[in-house]
């Protein structure tokens, strides 16, 4: 977990500043700022187009008696998508920019329940089958009230 931690935080911001000073140095400083300038923007509103149509889908869902579980998905996937497009970096671009692509967003939705499915162990119990040699006893209080009072 730490180690997760460090690459993200310190490797690919090092990785993102290397990206840019070569950009810069083969174009020039403006150019690489103004690439830097119109991800963010269009990403940004790439993420409120796709964010709005997640929106409405899950509303017609909703409306309609369904779990919008898919959905709720690429709505965090798209809120992610626009905060890595307002961060400055061209590795940060590229994966925002390939969460806001329905395919790809797909693609990273069946990878995610796979993953979750493999790491995340579920149980049930059904009342009367009890795996355990511990008996349950269900009861509930009555109160009563005194009359003599």
């Amino acid at each position: 977990m730490l180690g997760r931690l460090f690459f993200l935080f310190v490797t690919v911001p090092l990785i993102e500043l290397t990206l840019l000073l070569f950009i810069a140095g083969k174009t020039n400083w403006r150019f690489t700022l103004a690439l830097v300038l119109v991800t963010g923007f269009v990403g940004a509103w790439l993420a409120r187009m796709q964010g709005w149509q997640t929106y409405l889908r899950i509303q017609r869902e909703l409306a309609s008696g369904r779990m919008p579980t898919d959905s709720l998905v690429d709505a965090v996937m798209i809120f992610v998508a626009g905060a890595l497009l307002l961060t400055p970096g061209i590795l940060t671009d590229l994966f925002g920019i390939s969460l806001l692509l329905p395919p790809c967003r797909r693609f990273y939705r069946h990878r995610l329940q796979h993953w979750f499915r493999s790491s995340v162990e579920f149980r049930t119990n059904h009342p009367g089958h009890s795996q355990s040699h511990d008996q349950i006893i269900d009861s509930y209080v009555v109160q009563q009230e005194d009359d003599q009072q």
